[in-house]
């Protein structure tokens, strides 16, 4: 088993396994931050829950500045429903105190052909749609990644992708 990373406030982590797609040093983005202050503190009500979207990034996402998402080739977002994600674990005051993480394999379509005509996958982030939406999450992939040809199946193993709020 592989070792937690250190928590750094909120974030979202993808521990290294297999070939190591590797995520660390993620953030909520502004909208988020202020859709869950409105909830918590001023009583706002969502309209519904909503089916988050795991997506792969060749640029920077800062605050609600979207990074370029990856085209082509076959590429897109991935459904991370409720039901892809574990309890969350850890006691109050405990390192994994605001813990969730994948219960199931999140898996990209195979490419068709190379993504973003083979630029190198940087960063990731979490979405509230298929497309377009608005992005909640957002990270820095430690060791940029390249889908360059016909084929590759890119996943995030069980228990690799960990949402840490603290």
């Amino acid at each position: 088993m592989p070792e937690r990373p250190e928590r750094r406030g909120i974030g979202v982590f993808i521990l290294p396994t297999g070939e190591g797609w590797c995520i660390l040093a993620g953030s909520k983005t502004d909208f988020f931050e202020n859709r869950v202050l409105n909830i918590a503190l001023r009583g706002a009500l969502q309209a519904a829950a909503v089916t988050p979207y795991v997506a792969l990034l060749t640029g920077t996402l800062t605050g609600d500045t979207p990074g370029t998402e990856v085209t082509g080739g076959g590429y897109a977002r991935v459904s991370a429903p409720a039901a892809t994600w574990g309890p969350t674990s850890g006691a109050a005051g405990d390192s994994t105190a605001g813990t969730l993480t994948n219960a199931a394999v999140i898996t990209f379509p195979t490419s068709t052909g190379a993504w973003s005509a083979g630029a190198s996958i940087t960063h990731f982030g979490i979405f509230d749609a298929a497309t377009v939406g608005n992005a909640l999450y957002y990270g820095d992939l430690t060791t940029p990644q390249t889908v360059g040809a016909t084929g590759i199946t890119v996943s995030f193993a069980l228990g690799t992708l960990t949402l840490t709020e603290g």
